[in-house]
C-alpha cells in the first residue's frame, strides 16, 4: 500500500511539474538557507578553533590587574623573577618569556621598511613551529650572548632585501634609541589558508622579525607581562590557579589583584558567540520553512478539490477513510521531502563552492542534513494533514456528483 501511495504521489507531481516545483520552492529555499548558514557557522567555528590552536591554546599572559589603583614598581617583573617562575613550575611550563616587542625602521642601502621586532627565547619554535627554509632558528647562544641576530619570515625578507634567501644579509635599526647592525640568520615560512591570511591582515607593507628577548629586556629592566605556554598534558585550570597564587604571594598581593588572559578563554568566548549567531540566523532562515509549509497546504487543498471525483470513485470501490488520508499525506510528505533534498543539494553545493574559492575545508555535519530532510518531511505531513483529512472525510455520493 505504501509503495502504491508513493507511486500515485509521484504521478501527481509529474502531471503538474511547474506547480509542484513552485510549491517546493519555499521548502528548497528554507532548507538550503538553514544548511548553508549552519554549515558556514560550523566552518567559521572550526577555523577560529584552528586559528587558536595555531596560536597555542595553552598560552597565557599574567600581569598585575589593570583595575588595581595602588600599583608599585615591584608589581612588575624582572628576568630574575622570570627565571624563578621557570624553576618553580618547570615541569608544567613549556615556554616562558617577557613578551617584549618594539617597532623600528629596518634600513639597508636600498630601502627603509617599518618592522615589528618580537623578543623570543631560543625554544619558542617548540610552541610555535615554523618551516625554516633558509638558515637556522635563534639558538641558546644568541639569547645568552645577546647577539644581534634575527629570524624573519619570507615575505618580510622579500620586502626588505628583494629575495627570500636573506641569510647573512644585514640591516640597521634602532632598538630603544640604540642604533645597531643586525644579521639575518634564518628565514621561515608558515603556511596559512585564506581565512588566516585575512585575519592577519593579508599582505602588509610592514615586516616582522624575531630577536633574542634579552635584547629587549635587560637584567635590571621591569616588564609588564609573563608570557607563558603550559605543557600539553597539564590541567590548565589548576596550573593557572597555582601560578596566580604563587606570583601574587611573591609580590605581596592577593590573587584577585592579578590579571590572567588565556587563549583558551578567548577561544571559548569566540566559539560561544559564533554558535549563538549561527543558531539565531539559522532560526530566522527556518521561518521560510513555515512559508513553504503553508504553500504545500494551499496546493494540497487545490489538489483535493481537483480530484474530488477521483476520491468519490475510490471510496465507492471500497477505499477506506484511512486509505484516502494516507494517500494525500504521502503526497504532501514526498512533495516536501523532495524540496528538502533539492535544498540540501543547493545548500551543500553553495557552501562547498565558497569553501573551495577560499581554499577552506568546510564543515557539513551529517546530523544537520538528516535533521533537515526529516524536518522537511514533517513539515509536509503537518501542513498536509488538514487537506488530507478534508479529502478523507468527503462523502462519496457528493464527490461523484462533483464536476
Amino acid at each position: 500500500m505504501l509503495f502504491e501511495n508513493m507511486s500515485m504521489a509521484f504521478s501527481a507531481i509529474r502531471v503538474n511539474k511547474m506547480r509542484s516545483f513552485l510549491t517546493m520552492l519555499g521548502i528548497i529555499i528554507g532548507i538550503g538557507s538553514v544548511i548553508s548558514i549552519v554549515s558556514i557557522g560550523d566552518t567559521m567555528r572550526s577555523l577560529f578553533a584552528d586559528l587558536y590552536k595555531d596560536v597555542g591554546v595553552t598560552q597565557a599572559f599574567l600581569a598585575i590587574g589593570y583595575w588595581v589603583d595602588d600599583t608599585r614598581q615591584s608589581d612588575y617583573f624582572t628576568l630574575d623573577e622570570l627565571e624563578r617562575v621557570k624553576d618553580v613550575f618547570g615541569d608544567q611550563i613549556a615556554y616562558i618569556d617577557s613578551n617584549m616587542s618594539t617597532n623600528g625602521e629596518a634600513i639597508t642601502k636600498e630601502v627603509t621598511v617599518n618592522f615589528s621586532f618580537s623578543g623570543i627565547d631560543y625554544n619558542y619554535i617548540d610552541v610555535q613551529p615554523v618551516n625554516m627554509v633558509y638558515g637556522r632558528y635563534l639558538n641558546e647562544g644568541d639569547v645568552l650572548g645577546r647577539k644581534n641576530n634575527v629570524v624573519m619570515d619570507a615575505d618580510s625578507a622579500m620586502l626588505l632585501f628583494g629575495v627570500e634567501n636573506a641569510v647573512g644579509k644585514t640591516f640597521r635599526t634602532s632598538l630603544f634609541g640604540n642604533v645597531d647592525e643586525f644579521t639575518v640568520v634564518g628565514v621561515y615560512k608558515k603556511e596559512v589558508n585564506a581565512f588566516q591570511a585575512l585575519m592577519m591582515g593579508g599582505q602588509s607593507d610592514r615586516g616582522s622579525a624575531f630577536v633574542p628577548y634579552t635584547l629587549l629586556t635587560w637584567p635590571n629592566d621591569y616588564f609588564y607581562y609573563l608570557h607563558v605556554y603550559a605543557k600539553e598534558d597539564v590541567n590548565l585550570d589548576e596550573f593557572f590557579d597555582q601560578l596566580i597564587a604563587y606570583v601574587a604571594n611573591y609580590k605581596g598581593r592577593e590573587p584577585e589583584d592579578m590579571y590572567l588572559q588565556t587563549a583558551m578563554e578567548e577561544m571559548t568566548s569566540v566559539d560561544t558567540v559564533m554558535g549563538g549567531l549561527s543558531a539565531a540566523v539559522g532560526g530566522i532562515a527556518a521561518i521560510s520553512l513555515l512559508v513553504g509549509g503553508i504553500g504545500i497546504m494551499n496546493i494540497m487543498l487545490v489538489s483535493v478539490t481537483e480530484r474530488t471525483r477521483e476520491i468519490g470513485i475510490r471510496k465507492s470501490l471500497g477505499a477506506k477513510t484511512r486509505d484516502i488520508l494516507v494517500q494525500f499525506l504521502t503526497e504532501s510528505a514526498i512533495l516536501s521531502a523532495c524540496g528538502g533534498v533539492i535544498g540540501i543539494i543547493i545548500g551543500v553545493g553553495l557552501v562547498s563552492l565558497i569553501g573551495g574559492a577560499f581554499g577552506i575545508g568546510v564543515v557539513i555535519r551529517p546530523s544537520v542534513v538528516i535533521l533537515a530532510v526529516t524536518f522537511s518531511a514533517v513539515v509536509g505531513i503537518f501542513f498536509g494533514l488538514y487537506p488530507a483529512s478534508k479529502a478523507a472525510k468527503a462523502d462519496p455520493i457528493d464527490a461523484l456528483r462533483y464536476e
